[in-house]
């Protein structure tokens, strides 16, 4: 099992104490520099020994999104995992396209759980992009964005794709055979203008595609 060392960015003590716990309690994991706001971080955590970071988005004197950049400038392999306390996965639309790999989304409500957390730091880790499953599953899709013309089932596909499923993943979720997903996920790609090959990863712009073309549930 690969090991990974995480830093915590987080200005609520109590919350911040149970995510150095959490993650101090995981095989696998590593607790690097615990921060409080956006200085510390910047003072603390030298990002060529970090793996993963989790920075809450809204901080006393900045905003993750601006210190995970940061970091990514000193490390661009890092993975970068974002925590709110409402559904704020649109902030993930501000990164440009080129950026966007290896950024992630967990809400502090419903996501916070060792399987969940762990699921998303690895994820993140490798470059992929994972969205708050509580959350993302509830999205609707736009009647008249791309998503439109994509079969129940393909968005059913696309959101679990959002999650951070492999396919053998969504396979199983779905009970269907991994070589139907494979040829479900090609035809998403092909309906969303996804090119399958190159130094891009499709399931980070299909993510991507899927946060653009969704609302959250409750608007």
């Amino acid at each position: 099992m690969q090991e990974y060392r995480v830093a915590v960015v987080e200005d609520q003590p109590l919350y911040r104490e149970m995510l150095a716990v959490l993650l101090s309690s995981v095989p696998g994991l590593r607790l690097g520099p615990v921060c409080a706001d956006a200085a510390s971080a910047r003072a603390d955590i030298d990002a060529t020994e970090v793996d993963v970071a989790l920075l809450d988005l809204r901080l006393p004197d900045g905003d993750g999104l601006t210190v995970g950049r940061e970091l990514r400038r000193a490390n661009p392999a890092i993975g970068l995992v974002l925590l709110s306390g409402a559904d704020s996965m649109h902030a993930l639309l501000e990164l440009p396209q080129a950026e966007s790999a290896g950024w992630s989304y967990l809400s502090k409500t419903s996501s916070l759980s060792a399987g969940s957390l762990v699921h998303a730091i690895r994820r993140t880790a490798r470059g992929h992009s994972v969205l708050d499953p509580a959350l993302a599953g509830r999205r609707r899709v736009r009647s008249d964005g791309p998503l439109a013309s994509l079969s129940p089932r393909q968005r059913e596909v696309l959101a679990l794709i959002a999650q951070g499923l492999t396919n053998a993943g969504i396979a199983e979720q779905l009970t269907l055979s991994t070589r139907s997903v494979d040829a479900h996920v090609n035809a998403i790609y092909a309906e969303l203008g996804i090119q399958s090959a190159g130094s891009r990863n499709p399931r980070v712009a299909a993510v991507r595609a899927y946060l653009a073309d969704t609302t959250p549930a409750d608007v």
